[in-house]
């Protein structure tokens, strides 16, 4: 099977083209994060996972964190699709 590539984009009514595009590649929709303080915007996602194996347990975990201030014209009008 095909890996999904899972993309993240922000957008703003008053500027042309997208804030940010981010590539959140082996998380899940849900495991994503969007907050937006005092004209900053932070994206963060998540992901622990445990499996058992022949030789015990494994677990792997990830964790993405990315911020940046937003322009003055679109603290307001911010939208965030995945």
């Amino acid at each position: 099977s095909r890996l999904r590539r899972l993309a993240m984009m922000l957008n703003s009514s008053c500027c042309p083209n997208p804030l940010a595009l981010m590539d959140v590649k082996g998380f899940h929709p849900h495991d994503v994060t969007v907050t937006m303080n005092d004209g900053r915007v932070t994206v963060s996602a998540e992901r622990k996972e445990e499996h058992n194996t022949c030789r015990g347990k494994a677990a792997s975990y990830r964790r993405f964190t990315k911020q940046f201030n937003l322009p003055p014209c679109c603290e307001n009008e911010v939208t965030c699709s995945v």
